[in-house]
């Protein structure tokens, strides 16, 4: 009888820890027990105690413990996502981004190709799996934004929910205007011929801009027309209208999408997830018909060995995990507080990482062939300007007429060329070398991919190689405006969650909150389309965003592991 009130009082809900629980027993044991019997059973308690509370009772009172918190802190109204799909369409759509058609194949190319591709596979489900079920597990059991998770867990370590909160606010200001570029870039493709596939005329004269000449049309557009950048950070100046228009209009879509919660969000996923990978699997095969697509999947392929052994190589994989699947944001944890805590956050998990996975090597295939055709391209335009540069030789006396390359090499210079170069004399080749170009195929690979900062540069550098342009060129914007949307509303969630789960008032006042936060969001975001705003752009993304974010997942490992406990987390 007494073990069955002892049982009672031990699993009775409670407001106090654990720690309370247990340290009540002896207590109520004292209180109980006559003195006598309690002395006697002194030598079995002392010889049992270190089976008295084993694991099975542990878990049961942090359960306990638990539950009862949870319903304390979880909102009873809170909404859930219309079904299954709309959840993994948030997490898939918040996960694969922007950076995810660039920065992936332009860190793969730099760092080893296909080792580079073997390190990320790896660090994907040994570091990023787990991190991301943490966050689904996290935000699915305590039903919170990030702020909310982490005070529930301690209070001692709340604040990696407002630092999560924080870089959700600066990421989304820059972010926005990723996507504010590409709505311009999609408005500008409604034209034939596209207005940065040729220099523009200088003023009241057929002659071309001596700028644009001495770089490419690509390159001016994008820097003259899109940014009207400043040669100096320190240069500011007034907003650029027609940026401060798509930036205006990228947070009303973003806005729209957002002003129901979960019920319009969800909806707009279908459009903004689903049609990506549709496109990304359309520029695939485009591309695959290439000439020179081969040369660059060769090069994607190519591991170089020495680059498994580069910690240099291994910082920057993890780097893009955490910027590619969105670890730390805290936008996992705002998705998951929407599905019921029944969900299968494990599964979910991998499927997040295997279609982010799937995403990234698509995206990669398609720059890497059409970098390859773009290489080839330009290889064989070197190779016609050596023969152009040699033909002029022969008609001025310089060299033999014997020397002179077939008219066939014009047709296929890629062939033509180094058959004919190869069966020149020796005494030939060092006349002519001294006045030809060097093409080298590897050279002009290494040129194209430039940089993830000029991304769009290399996009409509991309879009010139096919034909009917203008069509392509819709295409691949709508991508690019679909990719950055999907991860902005990711981003928001991170935002928004968190606020309605803090001030309960704001739970009723959804659409006001949305519309709010949206407008505050627009106008901080006119700092980054001012003529000096995309070196700030850079900079933030480039080298600010990983260092908050790396902090943040230490912080959120410690607090499971050593705080709540790996084994209720596994519970």
């Amino acid at each position: 009888m007494e073990a069955q009130d002892e049982k009672s009082q031990t699993s009775r809900p409670s407001d106090s820890k654990s720690l309370t629980i247990t340290s009540s027993t002896p207590q109520l044991l004292k209180s109980e027990l006559p003195t006598e019997e309690l002395m006697g059973m002194g030598q079995k308690l002392d010889t049992l105690s270190p089976n008295i509370w084993s694991d099975e009772d542990s878990d049961e009172i942090l359960e306990t413990t638990d539950s009862d918190e949870l319903k304390d802190k979880a909102p009873p109204d809170r909404p859930y996502w219309a079904n299954k799909i709309e959840y993994l369409l948030a997490q898939v759509g918040f996960s694969v981004g922007l950076s995810t058609i660039w920065r992936f194949p332009y860190l793969c190319f730099h760092n080893g190709g296909g080792s580079f591709l073997i390190i990320y596979i790896l660090m994907l489900f040994l570091i990023g799996v787990p991190l991301l079920f943490l966050e689904m597990a996290a935000g699915q059991r305590m039903r919170q934004g990030s702020i909310g998770v982490w005070k529930v867990i301690s209070p001692w370590i709340g604040g990696v929910g407002y630092t999560s909160f924080m870089v959700c606010c600066i990421v989304g200001l820059y972010y926005s205007v990723l996507m504010a570029w590409s709505l311009f870039y999609l408005v500008q493709s409604f034209q034939s011929p596209l207005p940065w596939s040729v220099c523009p005329l200088l003023r009241n004269s057929s002659t071309y801009d001596p700028e644009c000449v001495r770089t490419t049309s690509t390159t001016y557009f994008w820097y003259r027309n899109v940014l009207m950048a400043t040669d100096k950070i320190e240069m500011g100046g007034l907003p650029v209208k027609h940026l401060s228009v798509s930036v205006f209009v990228t947070w009303l879509i973003i806005c729209i999408s957002m002003i129901r919660g979960p019920k319009s969000s969800g909806k707009m996923l279908y459009v903004s997830v689903i049609l990506p990978y549709f496109i990304l699997f359309c520029l695939l095969i485009r591309s695959l018909m290439l000439e020179g697509a081969k040369f660059g999947l060769d090069s994607l392929l190519a591991a170089q060995v020495p680059a498994l052994y580069s910690v240099e190589v291994w910082r920057r994989t993890g780097n893009q995990i955490f910027l590619s699947m969105g670890h730390g944001f805290g936008s996992f944890i705002a998705i998951s507080s929407y599905i019921p805590r029944s969900n299968n956050c494990v599964m979910d998990a991998f499927a997040v990482a295997l279609l982010n996975l799937v995403a990234s090597l698509t995206a990669m295939v398609f720059v890497f062939a059409t970098m390859g055709h773009l290489a080839t391209k330009n290889n064989n335009k070197c190779y016609v300007k050596n023969a152009e540069t040699v033909m002029n030789l022969i008609v001025t006396g310089v060299l033999p007429p014997e020397v002179q390359p077939p008219d066939s090499l014009y047709y296929e210079p890629s062939s033509i060329y180094p058959k004919w170069f190869k069966n020149l004399p020796e005494q030939m080749k060092s006349m002519i070398l001294p006045h030809l170009s060097n093409c080298n195929l590897s050279e002009q690979l290494k040129e194209v991919m430039e940089g993830p900062g000029v991304a769009f540069v290399a996009v409509t550098d991309t879009i010139s190689v096919f034909s009917g342009s203008t069509l392509w060129a819709i295409v691949i914007f709508v991508l690019l405006a679909n990719l950055g949307l999907s991860t902005m509303i990711g981003i928001m969630q991170g935002i928004i969650t968190p606020l309605q789960d803090t001030f309960a008032s704001l739970r009723k006042q959804t659409k006001l909150l949305t519309v709010g936060i949206c407008v505050l969001m627009f106008l901080g975001s006119l700092i980054f389309v001012r003529p000096s705003g995309s070196y700030y752009v850079n900079l933030l993304d480039d080298y600010w965003a990983s260092l908050p974010l790396l902090l943040i997942v230490i912080l959120e490992n410690v607090a499971m592991a050593w705080i709540y406990g790996a084994r209720s987390q596994m519970r």
